[in-house]
């Protein structure tokens, strides 16, 4: 039962709980299946017989809960569980005092419509943020791709930008607004939208296949849309 060195959590100091994905009995008590454990000495540990029965679990979620909770508990522990799939564990609550969670929940309630209008406040400012920056990718798609129509560089400028996403234009160089970012957002809206390449994916083709037949397709769309002559 012991954690690899490799995947053993990283939550700072402080005690660590885990959500075990197999039954497991407690080695000191024999109680289980334990839905939550310790470890001590290589073996698991129920939370009674680690001193830990009294703390009361908190799923994450509500970071202003979290965070309160945490401080006004004298202790308390980190929960993680194993994502097989990404090798590593997360988070997945904490275990608080009873009485600290109970202040903490009282202290939320008391502040919760100025922390909304804070959150509201965030949110109006990213929106502003967002569409300054989705605007300036569209000038650079318009610098780069002079004969792209201003409507569908907006479109793909959106599309590349959106946050969180994951797409080229909230990566570090989409962000700076390099022209290699650019361009590769611009090859991919080009390539879902005008060639049959979502089609080729529908019939089966391995991807680089797909984009091996609709290659020519692409460029001649960049070419016409003028590409390298600004």
């Amino acid at each position: 039962m012991a954690l690899p060195r490799s995947t053993t959590p990283a939550v700072g100091t402080g005690l660590v709980v885990f959500q075990p994905l197999k039954r497991k009995r407690c080695a000191e008590c024999g109680a289980g299946p334990l839905s939550l454990l310790t470890l001590e000495g290589g073996g698991p540990r129920c939370l009674d017989c680690a001193d830990l029965g009294h703390l009361v679990y908190l799923p994450r979620g509500d970071t202003a809960l979290t965070r309160r909770s945490r401080e006004g508990s004298a202790l308390s522990a980190v929960v993680v569980r194993f994502n097989r799939r990404k090798s590593r564990y997360e988070r997945q609550g904490v275990l608080v005092e009873e009485a600290a969670l109970a202040l903490a929940e009282q202290r939320c309630l008391a502040d919760a419509e100025a922390r909304a209008r804070r959150r509201a406040r965030d949110a109006v400012r990213r929106a502003a943020r967002d569409e300054r920056f989705a605007a300036a990718f569209a000038e650079e798609i318009l610098r780069l791709f002079p004969r792209c129509p201003p409507e569908r560089a907006g479109r793909i400028a959106a599309h590349a930008s959106v946050r969180g996403s994951g797409r080229v234009g909230r990566s570090a160089a989409g962000q700076a607004l390099t022209p290699r970012a650019v361009t590769a957002a611009v090859i991919a809206a080009v390539r879902h939208t005008e060639t049959e390449y979502d089609a080729l994916l529908m019939r089966g083709i391995p991807r680089g296949e797909a984009r091996r037949r609709i290659a020519r397709g692409v460029e001649e769309t960049l070419r016409a849309w003028g590409r390298g002559t600004s």
